[in-house]
């Protein structure tokens, strides 16, 4: 079993950054994908970005641009650098994790076994 922690969520104004991280425990197989997605309250939850066990990445259109994943295999961390936030960022951020060789690139919620618990990121106007 895998499990996925969040953390770095906060309360941040508008313009601000904020990096989540992501660490991951239990048994960490050599291939895998892990995304980060959002959920705002009433709404689905949305990709962000994924990153490939290659270390390739790959963002969801509308999020092109402010949002940076990367990781550090050694310490088995996912992170999301996030720039210019804004007040529609607010929302519910996850990680999660598949045992893949690569990321479909659909950025679906569905391609995703493994999630964390969520950390919340609150951008004020």
């Amino acid at each position: 079993q895998v499990q996925l922690v969040e953390s770095g969520g906060g309360s941040v104004q508008a313009g601000g950054s904020l990096r989540l991280s992501c660490s991951a425990y239990g048994y960490i197989y050599s291939i895998y994908c892990m995304g980060w997605f959002l959920q705002a309250p009433g709404k689905e939850r949305e990709g962000i970005a994924e990153i490939d066990s290659d270390g390739s990445t790959g963002y969801a259109d509308s999020m092109k641009g402010r949002f940076t994943i990367s990781q550090d295999k050694a310490k088995n961390t996912l992170y999301l650098d996030m720039n210019n936030l804004k007040p529609e960022d607010t929302a519910m951020y996850y990680c999660a994790a598949e045992f893949l060789a690569y990321c479909s690139g659909g950025y679906s919620p569905r391609d995703f076994r493994y999630w964390g618990q969520g950390t919340q990121v609150t951008v004020s106007s």
